[in-house]
């Protein structure tokens, strides 16, 4: 099984998924088990000091104010950590919250969040037998952090409430340590404190997002290239020197790989024929690149600050190399937030685009000799009529899912707490518009290849006839009268979910971007 190492430098957005996603072993190195170990003295020597600090002596938020003596600190962390798991409503998925320890984890091994070890070792313990606790979707404002789901993981490393084994049942989490042989933690000053205080929810969410978006784009541009082939329209709109002279490096990449899918194709070109005169494609096909582009370059510079948070430690207060231990906000989502939004907006559009050339493959008047909703025997067949439906419905709902949660705040912890990221919410809504954005992809899959198989003596690109091969190769059927259309439309949504489009076009094209 793939190990993931983790150090005090930070992580990969590789290895977040293989944590998450592929349930890879996670370790400390050498060099962060010691980084915890000296962080640990200095928070040991301030508890033994009679001046309070915050996080280590002294209450939380609104209540920092009081000093807490020795003899109740440790139930200061236990009860911090209790009445912070105060989510509500459905569970989270499990990808995100080994997601969300395995980047917690991350900040506690960079030495600046005074944790033992021990405490360390456990987090690990529990990722790699599989536990995972029960996180719920309503708790979080994104700032101090994802508190309330991060509570729930911790309550799981002190053997309280619940969590999922690794055989998916849920059960109590004290039965599941005993079973794995974890012995629960007992947390001391500061320990509670920095098991909370991070974006590690909406960060785990970002970070696959990102590997999710940069396949569809990709998917999407192939669609796109497939619908401009079935509308007989012409491929000199992606000549690499129209591209150049607008230098965004998304345009050019999309633009790239829409002439590489449509090359040596026998439909394109002939939008000046006599019997179906044009002056130019629609935008929603002349315009692809554009648009698929500047969503890349949205994907690039939301990675670029993803890279940044996976290095960072994030947690209030830190412990400094000098020994000091400061208060700061480093737990704001702000960063995270925005781009989760921003991700959101780009995507939205795509969906947008995709559905309105869909549109046109469907309708008579518009796709330049088409049968009416590519239907068998129009009138008697309905054809693709309500696949659009769907489409639009999808589309309508990323709409609504493109306003910003970020633009929003809502203060708490008696005004303490006065202005927060609502990153978390980004993030779900994000992981929505993501599950979307595949199935409208899926859907001008299904579309675009039907309307290809329809252009009867006209012989499409390659790797159009690639695609063709490989999604009726995996259950999506081609024209013929109506059927029942829930399952083509769920194959061609798993096709394109699984990569297997970029995966069968590539080979024909070599690696696209």
């Amino acid at each position: 099984m793939h190990t993931v190492v983790v150090g005090t430098s930070g992580t990969t957005a590789e290895d977040v998924i293989a944590v998450a996603r592929g349930n890879a072993r996670v370790e400390l190195s050498d060099e962060a088990l010691a980084a915890l170990a000296r962080a640990r003295a200095v928070v040991d020597a301030l508890a033994a000091k009679p001046e309070p600090v915050y996080g280590v002596s002294t209450g939380f938020g609104a209540l920092a104010s009081r000093h807490i003596s020795p003899e109740l600190r440790a139930q200061l962390q236990r009860n911090i950590v209790r009445s912070h798991a105060a989510g509500m409503g459905p569970r989270v998925e499990r990808e995100v919250v080994r997601a969300l320890m395995f980047l917690r984890l991350k900040t506690v091994a960079s030495g600046h969040t005074g944790v033992r070890p021990s405490v360390a070792r456990t987090m690990a313990d529990v990722l790699n037998a599989g536990i995972t606790p029960v996180v719920h979707e309503y708790g979080s404002l994104g700032c101090s952090g994802d508190l309330a789901p991060l509570s729930h993981c911790a309550l799981t490393l002190m053997g309280e409430g619940d969590a999922e084994g690794p055989d998916g049942t849920v059960r109590p989490a004290g039965e599941l340590l005993a079973e794995a042989g974890i012995e629960p933690v007992e947390l001391r000053e500061k320990e509670g404190l920095a098991l909370l205080n991070g974006t590690d929810g909406m960060l785990g969410m970002l970070v696959m997002a990102l590997a999710d978006l940069a396949t569809l784009y990709t998917s999407a541009d192939i669609t796109a290239a497939l619908t401009l082939e079935a509308l007989l329209g012409t491929e000199k709109v992606l000549a690499p020197e129209l591209h150049a002279i607008r230098p965004h490096p998304g345009q050019s990449a999309s633009a790239a790989n829409m002439a590489a899918v449509l090359q040596g194709s026998g439909l394109t070109g002939h939008f000046q024929d006599e019997s179906a005169p044009r002056v130019q494609d629609a935008y929603s096909v002349r315009c692809a690149p554009q648009v698929a582009g500047a969503g890349r370059d949205t994907l690039a510079h939301a990675a670029l600050v993803a890279s940044r948070e996976l290095a960072a430690a994030v947690d209030n207060p830190v412990v400094l190399a000098d020994g000091r231990v400061e208060s700061n906000g480093n737990f704001h989502g702000a960063p995270v937030a925005y781009v989760l939004d921003f991700l959101a907006i780009a995507a939205a559009d795509l969906g947008s685009i995709a559905e309105r050339r869909t549109d046109r493959l469907l309708d008579k008047n518009r796709s330049h000799g088409l049968p009416p909703f590519l239907a068998d025997d129009a009138g008697v067949d309905s054809g693709l009529m309500i696949a659009q439906y769907t489409q639009a419905a999808l589309v309508s709902e990323m709409k609504r899912l493109a306003v910003p949660a970020s633009a929003d705040s809502i203060p708490s912890s008696a005004m303490q707490e006065d202005h927060v990221s609502m990153g978390w919410s980004a993030a779900r809504k994000l992981r929505t518009s993501v599950d979307n954005l595949t199935r409208i992809v899926a859907i001008e899959l299904y579309a675009a290849t039907r309307a290809i198989e329809l252009r009867h003596g006209l012989t499409p690109a390659p790797a159009s006839r690639a695609a063709i091969a490989a999604v009726r190769a995996a259950g999506v059927q081609g024209p013929g009268p109506d059927r029942f259309l829930a399952p083509d439309l769920a194959a061609a949504d798993a096709f394109v979910r699984s990569g297997a489009l970029v995966a069968a076009v590539e080979p024909v094209t070599g690696p696209l971007a």
